[in-house]
């Protein structure tokens, strides 16, 4: 097997290549006997569906994240080794990805390197954002206390994530079982009436024609269009994947009139989640603000929350920094870090202001359902509505002209 590896050499120049090995683990020993740091090793075997599929069903999720860490911190806390803590996490794991992963940062830890180095080769599986706290957390000496950050932020995550994916699921389901009768009723139904109005001499209706040749065109075509929208929707897919189209996305995100009522507040709840608890773990403000950037979930905030830590470094104070940026954060956020700052209090405003965002998010998701599913079942009905329409009426018509 072939495998795509980043590495540093022990200069610190940066090495890219690939190498020959029979498993993950070979590849990792290949390239520690030629005396390379190892950043990241990835299959460079073409991939095919099933992989993806089967990739899909072993992913770590974010549940499994929360239990890791939770037990890392009772471990930590009760005094035992940190490769003995991850060895016994490992017997302890049942997702199989995690459980390698959990055993490669053990073979690195006992190699030499440090959590936050071992975490590093393993960015597939964790956020970056653990790097960055556990790195912080290594030169302060609270550890433990970290990971049981880390689990309560990860399981506010996942909370918040699960209702935001709640609020979708019902419409999705709608609106897929809609797109499937229409498509039946275009395919099927309308070519079989379509030649009982050809001997007619009733005229048709402009949408009773639409739907009519859009169902002879399905009917002879639909091969075609199937495979066209598959190909459209791949494609779609893969530039949501690229940095033009995740930037895209999340601007869209903040710009469009009903998600940037959902996704706002998320935003703010993260900001103000992640900063209580990089304060109360005695992170600098500036290296604090560095690794929020990377936990906002979005580049037009990492980007903004990266210039507000460029501006604490240089002196700036943190209020007057986020007031510049009013697009991203509404005049409350602002004046309570400055009330914050002013009182000594800063982490007690940020605990406020994240509770008062999360309670927004969760308020505006509750909403949406109840708005989206009348909304919906009113569209629907009159789309299906227009439908039938389309071929009730000109029965009607033949029916009162023979009659």
């Amino acid at each position: 097997m072939k495998f795509k590896y980043q590495a540093r050499t022990k200069e610190g120049e940066l090495q890219v290549g690939i190498v020959d090995a029979g498993s993950r683990d070979a590849a990792l020993q290949v390239l520690a006997s030629h005396q390379l740091y190892t950043l990241t090793v990835e299959s460079a075997e073409v991939s095919h569906w099933y992989d993806r599929i089967n990739e899909f069903l072993n992913r770590v999720k974010r549940k499994d994240l929360v239990i890791f860490a939770r037990q890392l911190a009772t471990l930590l806390e009760a005094r035992l080794p940190l490769n003995n803590a991850l060895r016994t996490l490992h017997e302890q794991t049942a997702n199989q990805r995690l459980r390698e992963s959990i055993m490669q940062m053990t073979m690195d830890i006992d190699a030499g390197l440090s959590f936050s180095q071992a975490l590093e080769h393993q960015q597939t599986i964790f956020p970056s954002y653990y790097v960055d706290m556990v790195r912080a957390a290594e030169v302060t000496g609270n550890l433990a206390e970290v990971a049981g950050f880390l689990a309560d932020y990860t399981e506010r995550e996942a909370d918040l994530a699960s209702k935001a994916a709640s609020a979708m699921i019902y419409p999705g389901i709608v609106l897929g079982l809609f797109l499937v009768v229409g498509f039946i009723l275009l395919t099927f139904v309308f070519p079989q009436i379509k030649p009982v109005f050809d001997q007619s001499d009733v005229s048709l209706p402009w949408y009773t024609q639409f739907f009519l040749g859009a169902g002879l065109a399905l009917q002879k075509w639909w091969p075609a269009v199937l495979i066209g929208v598959l190909m459209l929707g791949t494609v779609l897919i893969d530039y949501a994947n690229t940095p033009e189209g995740v930037a895209l996305i999340d601007d869209m995100k903040l710009r469009l009139p009903v998600l940037n009522k959902v996704f706002f507040p998320l935003l703010m709840a993260r900001f103000g989640n992640a900063a209580e608890l990089l304060i109360h773990g005695g992170v600098p403000m500036a290296q604090a603000l560095e690794i929020i950037s990377h936990m906002m979930g979005n580049v037009l905030y990492e980007d903004v929350v990266h210039q507000v830590a460029e501006d604490v470094r240089q002196g700036k104070v943190l209020s007057e920094s986020l007031a510049d940026y009013p697009r991203y954060f509404p005049l409350m956020v602002p004046q309570m870090v400055s009330v914050g700052e002013t009182t000594g209090k800063t982490e007690e405003m940020f605990h406020r202001l994240s509770l008062i965002y999360t309670r927004e998010a969760n308020q505006v998701m509750d909403n949406l359902v109840d708005l989206i599913q009348p909304i919906l079942m009113i569209g629907m009905g009159l789309m299906v509505g227009f439908l039938f329409a389309s071929i009730l009426v000109p029965l009607y018509q033949l029916t009162a002209s023979i009659h």
